[in-house]
């Protein structure tokens, strides 16, 4: 029996071997490392795992019909709203709005890479922080690899909230887990890091420990202003707020506390403020269709999940449902906040359409990867693939595997990039591991989630680093930076987790 068992692993371990071998090694685009990662799973699970032929293909197509709904869809929207923004020169304001604060690279760092780029990363995602905060700070003075690596280690714990909430929704619908919990307990994780980060973020922009002088108060309140709303709305509304108000939050008592220390004080004028307000409709927007639509509006919730559409795809034995929600998704409020939002700041229907079509044109590799690397994951879960995997890491690492779950999601991070292709292909697995052990769904399952936000070690991440300050060929320096605080992100997270769930008998 044992022996089966290692055996069923090994032959269970050949997709996640060929995603490293394809993207970490050869270098393979991940939309064909992924395309053709999902062949050799199909393969894998009717040759090896006697998964009947009809049922392996509609597991697949449920996997590809969850990246397009609601994953892809919610990309679709966010980026846009970003687009939206961007093209009426909204993002300009706000930008400028920012960087006039404070001549203090260090509190400049903390209000662009870590609130703004947490903003950024609430309402778009993939990239977008990076890319945008990158050029900020290099106009602001500082060296572009500095500035790429500060926004590759800000652009780390909001992941999680990402694209309004979309790597823990969808890891909560990969394992079936309550999203709100979920969502919650993620917030729970990640409290010491959003703590810590920020003084991360000071010693790289002064190059020592030394530049905390005077500003760790700032610094620590910069953190805890993000950490702690996280929490509260994660707790009310699930996990589509978190990330947005938090930043908005960690943004607003920096200031504050910035403008208090140097005793500045400046007049917003009227027109000013109209001007504030306008450029952040759509955003402002996002976070009442939101807020309104979550269980805490329960009208407008009932309604909105009525009309919804039930899918069942996979013809084998235990299926999945596959629900359609139309109105209630993510997507439709961001793009309906969008288009009206698009409005006020002076955009036609017209223009917004050509806008919306070419960002459909931006994400069709996109598209390719995240459908396939879905597909492959719900191929593994069904044909029992992913249980092979829990069970002979269970066995491996005993008690113990709590403290390695971490770095299961990083990972899958680096492998694909993204925290929500990393939820997709590990989410499963976490699960059937919190089983097999007798520990707490959640917190194993959530550990994932939070692991899977060390993208500062991600190299398409540090791809999109390198291309938003024109420095491509540089890859590997950055990466040498990032490794070393990335690796002591991880370890704190690992043992961060397994001593409080220990504490709190979760592990």
């Amino acid at each position: 029996m044992r022996k089966i068992r290692w055996i069923n692993f090994l032959w269970a371990l050949i997709p996640i071997l060929w995603l490293i071998i394809s993207l970490g090694i050869i270098g393979m685009s991940a939309s064909r490392a992924c395309t053709i990662g999902l062949i050799i799973t199909i393969a894998d699970a009717v040759l090896m795992f006697k998964q009947p032929l009809i049922n392996t293909l509609s597991g697949a197509l449920e996997g590809i019909i969850m990246g397009i709904w609601p994953i892809m869809y919610v990309i679709l929207a966010a980026l846009f709203v970003y687009q939206i923004t961007t093209e009426s020169g909204s993002m300009q304001t706000i930008e400028t709005l920012l960087s006039s604060i404070t001549t203090d690279k260090r509190i400049l760092v903390l209000i662009i890479a870590w609130g703004f780029g947490g903003f950024l990363e609430s309402i778009a995602g993939f990239g977008t922080a990076v890319a945008i905060c990158a050029g900020i700070l290099i106009s602001l003075g500082l060296e572009p690899i500095q500035a790429s690596v500060i926004c590759l280690v800000a652009n780390s714990t909001a992941t999680a909230f990402g694209a309004i909430g979309l790597p823990v929704l969808t890891l909560a619908e990969v394992t079936n887990l309550n999203e709100v919990q979920l969502g919650f307990i993620v917030t729970l994780q990640l409290v010491i890091l959003v703590i810590l980060v920020p003084f991360i973020l000071v010693i790289l922009t002064g190059k020592s420990v030394k530049a905390l002088k005077g500003i760790v108060f700032i610094t620590l309140m910069s953190g805890v202003g993000m950490a702690i709303p996280q929490v509260i709305i994660a707790k009310f509304t699930g996990a589509e707020l978190p990330a947005l108000v938090g930043s908005l939050f960690s943004i607003l008592i920096t200031v504050w506390l910035t403008k208090r220390k140097t005793g500045a004080v400046e007049e917003v004028e009227n027109e000013s403020i109209s001007e504030i307000i306008k450029a952040c409709s759509p955003f402002i927007l996002v976070f009442v269709f939101v807020l309104l639509a979550s269980s805490l509006c329960p009208p407008v919730n009932n309604f909105l999940t009525s009309v919804t559409t039930h899918l069942h795809v996979y013809l084998g034995k235990n299926p999945n449902d596959l629900p359609i929600n139309w109105l209630s998704s993510p997507g439709t409020l961001i793009l309906l906040a969008g288009l009206i939002g698009g409005k006020i700041q002076g955009l036609s229907f017209n223009k917004m359409f050509k806008i919306l079509v070419n960002v459909l044109k931006t994400i069709g590799m996109t598209t390719v990867t995240v459908c396939a690397i879905v597909g492959l994951a719900k191929v593994m879960v069904y044909a029992g693939m992913t249980n092979a995997l829990a069970l002979a890491l269970v066995s491996l690492l005993g008690p113990a595997y709590p403290l390695f779950a971490p770095l299961i999601g990083a990972l899958g991070t680096f492998l694909t990039g993204s925290a929500t292709s990393a939820n997709v292909l590990f989410g499963n697995l976490q699960y059937s591991a919190a089983q097999s052990l007798g520990v707490s769904k959640y917190w194993i399952v959530a550990s994932n989630m939070t692991g899977a936000t060390a993208g500062m070690l991600s190299p398409q991440n540090i791809a999109v680093a390198t291309g938003a300050i024109n420095k491509e060929g540089l890859e590997g320096k950055i990466l040498k930076e990032t490794v070393k605080w990335g690796s002591l992100y991880l370890l704190i997270t690992c043992v961060f987790l397994y001593l409080v769930g220990l504490f709190a008998k979760l592990v």
